[in-house]
């Protein structure tokens, strides 16, 4: 196999997890601030749910991009891989989060339900797929690091 000419695999991996976290982190924040809800909606069940939700999230973002980033050619269709891995991630992970914070099986529903038919829900598989393009896009990418003006050979 040929050497890569964009950014390893792995790097890139981790500059769109690093990435993914903090966009789904504001564009959450900033959902729950223009709509008025929050974006876990289960009285008394404290942070655990969306902290499990948003740690459940990123390891199945993580996976699927490096199942995806591997091939010799990465496909743009890893955004649409990663937008439902964000999705589904952190829905499972509200579920795992509920159950440790001792919510009721009634009341898990609706925070679910909540979450699944929100805006939340919507920019989370945003932030997702916004990570599965940037991680392709850098390892698909022809580049160089930067030179400066007097790093060229004189020869030239």
């Amino acid at each position: 196999m040929g050497e890569r000419e964009g950014v390893r695999p792995a790097a890139a991996l981790a500059f769109a997890l690093i990435g993914y976290l903090a966009l789904a982190i504001c564009a959450l924040g900033i959902t729950s601030l223009v709509t008025g809800r929050e974006v876990v909606d289960a009285p008394g069940a404290g942070q655990v749910p969306g902290i499990v939700g948003m740690a459940t999230s990123v390891v199945l973002v993580g996976v699927a991009l490096w199942i995806m980033l591997r091939a010799a050619h990465p496909s743009y269709l890893a955004a649409l891989v990663a937008a439902v891995a964000a999705f589904l991630g952190y829905v499972v992970g509200l579920c795992i989060g509920a159950v440790f914070a001792g919510i009721d099986a009634a009341l898990l529903g609706a925070a679910v339900g909540s979450f699944v038919l929100s805006w939340f829900a919507v920019v989370l598989a945003g932030a997702g797929a916004v990570a599965g393009w940037v991680a392709v896009a850098l390892v698909r990418t022809r580049s160089a690091r930067p030179r400066w003006p007097w790093e060229s050979d004189e020869d030239e």
